[in-house]
């Protein structure tokens, strides 16, 4: 085996979710595939990364070959162009320094930077969980179509797409839609949706404890994650309060959320519902579990737009693998067709009081299901698993 050298090159920052449960495990599962090679990845800080536990997961890295390359992040605009101009010099010199023999960029906004270090190093590109950025921006009002951000980011991710050696899209209709769009095509695709650790997410996980301590009701929506952008805001409260209603209080929400006490008041107020009902926590990864196992059922509101048909939530994942129903909305990924024709949660085909009414009462219908949760976690087992992907990295590399 001929040893190769790595360049994994992301958007994040290296304490961010989407590195720690969404980079660093197919980073491992690249590593026997390179032989005595490193693996180097680029990350951009939001948050310092002087915590204890932080500095030890490094350090746990290095042994592994895995080494991490860390900038500062500022927001689009002058500063930080300038930044990303210095960033990519340097990333050049980079790759002919340490030899590196491959970019391996995740999603677009990480390909953004990948593909003038591919183009001028002359280093091949792959890329990981590709799905539309740009459009996402647009749709959800972040970003204005005729916006400059708008035009350099879909123009970057045009020609990354046309550079890339090969594309590992996020979710099954991508390949279609990025040939449709960037008006060119590849010889093959690759498709990996979210993977799950299925030895931490499991339902045998012990909650006795924490049931007891949490006083939560009988039934319980979990979610992990937040509110706004791409995900739904208002409409999440008033699917909450016809919940509510329906169990006649006999209902609380345990939200694993960064937002704070007064944002949750004041999404609560909007909606009629009581935030007494709400249990807040902010955990660890790896805590997550045992949260999660406390529930009814799980909720994914992404924002039904055109663009998240070819996204991947790794939450989905998740809460199947911990056999809990989910409630989503439209054409999310290939998630949403999942679940209705599995008949494992509900699809909100519209946001309104009469499609959250028969979510609940579909949810309640379900969960006295004998052997709901062993067909959920079988359905994890088999769409989520981390054996996909490997055989997609040792395809690629080996």
């Amino acid at each position: 085996m001929k040893d190769k050298n790595i360049l994994a090159i992301t958007y994040w920052s290296f304490d961010n979710a989407l590195i720690q449960t969404y980079t660093l495990p197919y980073l491992k599962q690249i590593k026997p595939h390179i032989g005595s090679g490193k693996i180097y990845l680029f990350c951009l800080a939001q948050n310092t990364l002087d915590k204890p536990h932080v500095q030890q997961q490094i350090e746990e890295l290095k042994k592994q070959n895995i080494f991490l390359l860390n900038f500062t992040y500022a927001g689009f605009g002058p500063i930080m162009a300038l930044k990303l101009i210095f960033i990519i010099k340097y990333l050049i010199v980079f790759c002919w320094l340490k030899k590196i023999t491959h970019l391996h960029a995740w999603c677009t906004p990480g390909g953004a930077i990948a593909y003038p270090v591919s183009l001028i190093a002359r280093k091949p590109l792959i890329l990981d969980s590709f799905e539309p950025h740009a459009e996402t921006m647009v749709e959800g009002n972040t970003w204005k179509k005729n916006s400059i951000a708008f035009k350099v980011l879909f123009m970057l991710e045009k020609l990354q797409f046309k550079r890339a050696s090969e594309v590992i899209c996020a979710a099954p209709g991508m390949p279609k839609h990025a040939e449709k769009i960037y008006g060119t095509s590849k010889l093959r695709y690759f498709i990996k949706p979210a993977c799950v650790d299925l030895n931490l997410f499991h339902s045998s996980v012990n909650n006795s404890e924490l049931m007891s301590s949490l006083n939560l009701k009988t039934n319980v929506c979990v979610y992990a994650g937040k509110f706004g952008g791409i995900y739904l805001e208002r409409e999440v409260f008033d699917f909450f309060k016809s919940a509510y209603d329906y169990w006649k209080g006999d209902f609380s929400v345990l939200l694993l959320t960064s937002h704070s006490n007064e944002e949750i008041i004041g999404y609560c107020k909007q909606s009629g519902f009581p935030f007494e009902a709400v249990t807040k926590k902010l955990v660890p990864h790896t805590e997550v579990p045992r949260y999660l196992s406390l529930g009814t059922f799980g909720f994914c509101p992404v924002k039904p737009m055109p663009s998240k048909e070819f996204c991947t939530p790794i939450k989905n994942g998740e809460y199947w693998a911990m056999g809990l129903p989910v409630v989503i909305t439209k054409n999310i990924s290939g998630d949403s067709a999942l679940i209705k024709e599995n008949n494992i949660g509900y699809v909100l085909e519209e946001l309104t009081t009469e499609n959250y009414l028969k979510a609940v009462q579909q949810i309640n219908s379900l969960t006295g299901s004998e052997g709901l949760k062993l067909k959920i976690r079988a359905i994890a087992e088999r769409e989520r698993n981390f054996s996909r992907a490997e055989l997609i990295y040792k395809t690629i590399y080996a």
